[in-house]
């Protein structure tokens, strides 16, 4: 058996016996394509559907393969409710118990002119994707109902009474969206514009009024935000040691220095973003325009990334890292030591553990 076909019939067999549900027939059809894209993925290191099913081994030609992942991706039932969601679950349950749930929402281009706006989950030093939305355009902000909306279908995924913090930059400090995360009994630290205009007990000013120096940090509690008349929130200058100018954050947290600090975390979700792109299964070249199939293929990108970040962490756990790099320096992220590790096991013909559930670990 092929190191391909090997990879492919472990992502299906558990796909299957990790999906917490029972599988109809056309459904475990549809998880054996999945696998197949899932495993095409990782492989060949692309998301375009030639380069998969060169590397999705199965008793089937290549041509045929590429035939059945096209129409993966138009069929209109398949949806991340289904296929993707579920799989979440023990992920998030893990997680919780270890501390806050560190949301971050971003948006970036994908595919042929199509934008996805994502949140993520931060785990360790990378943001694994929980929800999305894909439309069409090359650059652009998301209207703040999609926003919403996202956050409206991510919160089924949590579990109750989780802790939340969600960060954002300065396109989603939108006051409906802080009011809806508010309604939620989260936290949140947002980026927002130096020329925001604040009341502070009467006195108005627009934020890059402040007069700061390099590594101050004032915060302002309980002020107004006077454009619409949003509050009481926390409004935070802070002019950080690595920024050539300030940055300006509000909040409805109690502390400035935990709003700082969890909105550090926000960057990460970048790092999904690039792995997925440039260092990863290069998302941007799929050659796919229709935002509704682009959704369907981030299904089998996204599991696919869960899988190797896994890996990786399994990578430092078990202490394969010092099998696999050299052990006087080893700086790669868990994507790359996650990819490293599975070549490892093909090439010593080891077994290859497949989860979607992280260990809990810092952030």
């Amino acid at each position: 058996m092929g190191d391909n076909h090997h990879v492919y019939r472990r992502i299906r067999k558990s796909l299957r016996q990790i999906y917490p549900k029972r599988l109809t027939g056309r459904q475990a059809k549809h998880m054996n394509t999945l696998a197949g894209m899932v495993s095409g993925i990782v492989r060949s290191g692309k998301s375009q559907l030639k380069a998969m099913a060169k590397k999705a081994a199965d008793s089937s030609k290549v041509e045929s393969r590429i035939k059945r992942f096209s129409r993966y991706l138009q069929n209109e039932t398949i949806d991340a409710q289904t296929y993707f969601m579920p799989f979440l679950e023990a992920l998030l349950v893990g997680l919780a118990k270890s501390g806050p749930l560190v949301l971050a929402i971003d948006g970036s281009e994908v595919g042929r002119n199509c934008l996805a706006l994502v949140i993520s989950v931060i785990y360790q030093k990378r943001a694994l994707p929980l929800v999305w939305v894909v439309v069409p355009g090359r650059k652009g902000h998301f209207p703040e109902e999609t926003h919403c909306q996202l956050v409206e279908t991510l919160k089924p995924l949590l579990p109750e009474d989780s802790d939340v913090i969600f960060l954002g930059d300065g396109e989603f400090d939108g006051n409906q969206l802080q009011a809806d995360i508010d309604a939620n009994g989260w936290e949140y630290a947002y980026r927002t514009a130096k020329n925001r205009l604040i009341d502070d007990d009467g006195d108005r000013f627009a934020l890059n009024e402040i007069h700061l120096q390099l590594g101050d940090c004032l915060s302002l509690p309980d002020v107004l935000v006077t454009q619409d008349g949003y509050s009481p929130v926390l409004v935070i200058a802070w002019w950080r040691q690595d920024t050539q100018e300030p940055i300006y954050l509000v909040s409805n947290m109690v502390l400035a220095e935990a709003a700082c600090y969890w909105y550090g975390k926000r960057f990460r979700i970048e790092t999904f973003f690039s792995d997925q792109k440039s260092r990863g299964f290069h998302l941007h070249k799929s050659h796919i325009s229709d935002p509704e199939r682009m959704s369907r293929l981030m299904i089998a990108a996204c599991l696919a990334y869960i899988w190797v970040i896994y890996l990786g962490v399994t990578a430092k756990q078990d202490e394969w890292v010092a099998i696999i790099h050299r052990t006087d320096r080893c700086d790669l992220s868990l994507f790359q030591l996650g990819l490293d590790l599975l070549e490892h096991f093909l090439n010593e013909s080891l077994p290859i553990s497949v989860a979607f559930q992280l260990p809990v670990g810092s952030y």
